[in-house]
C-alpha cells in the first residue's frame, strides 16, 4: 500500500447544512471555514502531507449573487487570518484556479499568502478557487503550445510528465485519495488529469459536520485498499 500523503476534498454541503438548520446559506460556508481549519490540524498530526480543498469552481459563479458575495468576502476574512497566522500554523498556502476573476484585493491578499507562507514546513494547503479541470488542461496545452513556437520544445518531447509539469499543480504529488462528503458521487470537473490513479471515498455527511472521527475513518478505509496502478496482482 502506498503511503497516504496526499488528500484532496471537493468540500459539499454547505449550503444543505444550513438549510436544515434553517439558516442562510453563507452560515454552512462559513461553518466550513471553520473545519477546514480543524482538518488541516487533523490531517498534519495524521502524517498527512499535502491536502487540496475544492472551495470555489468556475461553474460556481451561476449561484446567486448574494451567496456568491458571500463566499468571496468570507475568502478575503480566511486568507487574512491565514497571513496573520502564517508562522504560527506552519503551514504552505496555495492557490489553484484561474485568478483573473478575483478582484485585485483578493489576487493581492493570495499572492502575500503564497510568499509568506512558502518556507513553512508543515501541511502544504492548496485551494482551489475558480477552478476547472478541464480549463486547467487545456491551459497546460496552452504553455506547451507556447514552448514549442518558441522552439524551447518539440512535438515528440511531449511527454504525460510534461503535461503535468505544465498544470496547476506542478509543485506537488496526484492525490491519494480524492474524498467528497454530502453523499454526491461525482467528481465535477476536479483533479481530471491527477486523478487517473486516485482512490475514491463518497461520505453521506456536509462539509461542516466532517472532524476528525470522519477523517480517522477514511484514512482507515484507504488502508484498506489494494492500489494497483493498472498492474495484475499475482495472487500469493
Amino acid at each position: 500500500m502506498k503511503e497516504l500523503e496526499h488528500i484532496a476534498i471537493i468540500l459539499d454541503g454547505n449550503g444543505r447544512w444550513a438549510k436544515k438548520r434553517g439558516l442562510p446559506r453563507k452560515a454552512g460556508h462559513i461553518e466550513g471555514a471553520k473545519t477546514l481549519e480543524k482538518i488541516c490540524r487533523a490531517a498534519y498530526k495524521r502524517g498527512i502531507k499535502y491536502l487540496t480543498v475544492y472551495a470555489f469552481s468556475t461553474e460556481n459563479w451561476n449561484r446567486p449573487e448574494d451567496e456568491v458575495s458571500a463566499i468571496m468576502k468570507l475568502f478575503g476574512t480566511y486568507l487574512d487570518k491565514c497571513i496573520k497566522d502564517s508562522k504560527k500554523d506552519n503551514m504552505v498556502v496555495r492557490m489553484i484556479g484561474d485568478r483573473e476573476r478575483l478582484s485585485d484585493t483578493l489576487k493581492d491578499k493570495v499572492k502575500e499568502l503564497e510568499d509568506v507562507s512558502k518556507d513553512n514546513t508543515g501541511l502544504n494547503l492548496t485551494i482551489a478557487i475558480n477552478y476547472g479541470g478541464r480549463a486547467e488542461i487545456l491551459n497546460s496545452f496552452k504553455e506547451i503550445y507556447k514552448k514549442i513556437s518558441d522552439g524551447a520544445l518539440a512535438v515528440d518531447e511531449i511527454t504525460e510528465d510534461v503535461i503535468s509539469e505544465n498544470l496547476y499543480t506542478k509543485d506537488i504529488p496526484d492525490p491519494d485519495l480524492i474524498l467528497r462528503t454530502s453523499g454526491e458521487m461525482r467528481l465535477s470537473n476536479f483533479l481530471l488529469w491527477q486523478a487517473a490513479y486516485s482512490e475514491f471515498l463518497f461520505v453521506d455527511c456536509a462539509w461542516p459536520d466532517f472532524d476528525e472521527n470522519e477523517l480517522d475513518k477514511a484514512i482507515e478505509e484507504y488502508n484498506k485498499r489494494d492500489r494497483r496502478f493498472g498492474a495484475i496482482k499475482e495472487d500469493k
